[in-house]
C-alpha cells in the first residue's frame, strides 16, 4: 500500500464527505418532518455502506476459502469489524430519528429497524467465534465460512424488508416519485463520501496491521526466536504470515 496514495484518498473522502454534509444544510430543502430530516443524510448512508461492507466481507471470505491466502482473510475480519462500527452509528442515528418523529427511541413492528438490528447482531457473534479458536488456521477457515453465511442473509434480509407491509420507516428511492433533484444530489453524495470513509478506514487498518506483522518478523530474527516458541496469532496478519499489499 502506497502512504502517499493513501493520505490522497484520505483527504479527497474528506473533501466528499465536507461537501455531502454542507449540501445537506444549506442546499438540500426541508421536507414536512422538518430539521430533523437533515439526519437522513447520515443515517441512511451509513445504513447501506455498513450492509455493503458485510458483503465485500463475504466475498473476501470466499477468495480466502478457495485460495487459502490470509490477505484475505485479514480484509474480511477488517470489513467486518468497521462495518460494525459503523452500524452502530446507524442505531443510535436511527434512534435519535425515531424519538423525533414517532416519540419513541425504538418500534418493534418496523420491519427496517428490527431486520437491520438482527443482521448487527448477528454480525457481533463473529468475535466470539473467532477469537475462541486458538488455531490460526482453523480461526481463519471458521471465521471465513461465518463470514459467507452471514453475508447470504444480508440481500435476503434486504429482499424481505421491501416486500414488508406497512412501512412506517422512510424509503429513500421508493414511492412517491422518490427524492427531490436537490435531496437526491445531497444524498448520492453524503453516500458516496460515507463509502470513501470506509474505504479509508479500511485501508488504514490494514496497513496497521500490515506494518505490525513486518515489526514482529523483525523482532523475531533480531532476537532469533525458535519457532517452537512462538505464540497462535488470533487476530489475523498479527503474527506472523505473508505482508501482502
Amino acid at each position: 500500500m502506497n502512504p502517499f496514495s493513501l493520505r490522497n484518498f484520505s483527504i479527497i473522502t474528506a473533501l466528499v464527505l465536507t461537501g455531502g454534509f454542507a449540501l445537506a444544510f444549506f442546499y438540500a430543502p426541508l421536507d414536512q418532518e422538518g430539521f430533523i430530516q437533515k439526519i437522513f443524510y447520515l443515517h441512511v448512508p451509513l445504513a447501506i455502506v455498513a450492509l455493503l461492507g458485510f458483503l465485500v466481507a463475504a466475498v473476501h471470505a470466499i477468495r480466502h476459502l478457495r485460495s487459502g491466502d490470509p490477505i484475505h482473510d485479514a480484509r474480511s475480519y477488517v470489513s467486518i469489524h468497521l462495518s460494525i462500527i459503523l452500524g452502530v452509528a446507524v442505531l443510535v442515528t436511527g434512534g435519535i430519528w425515531a424519538k423525533a418523529q414517532w416519540g419513541k427511541w425504538w418500534v418493534w413492528d418496523e420491519p427496517t429497524l428490527v431486520s437491520f438490528l438482527i443482521v448487527f447482531l448477528l454480525y457481533c457473534t463473529y468475535y466470539p467465534l473467532r477469537y475462541a479458536i486458538e488455531d490460526r488456521e482453523r480461526q481463519a477457515r471458521y471465521a471465513s465460512v461465518f463470514a459467507v453465511t452471514a453475508g447470504a442473509f444480508v440481500p435476503l434480509n434486504f429482499a424481505a424488508v421491501r416486500m414488508a407491509d406497512p412501512f412506517i420507516h422512510p424509503r429513500t428511492f421508493s414511492s412517491a416519485g422518490g427524492l427531490p433533484g436537490e435531496m437526491l444530489v445531497t444524498f448520492l453524495v453524503c453516500l458516496v463520501g460515507m463509502a470513501m470513509l470506509w474505504t479509508a478506514l479500511v485501508r488504514y487498518e490494514l496497513a496497521s496491521k500490515l506494518t505490525s506483522a513486518r515489526i514482529s518478523r523483525l523482532r523475531r530474527a533480531l532476537e532469533d526466536e525458535p519457532a517452537s516458541s512462538r505464540p497462535s496469532r488470533i487476530a489475523p496478519l498479527g503474527d506472523a504470515g505473508p505482508a501482502r499489499s
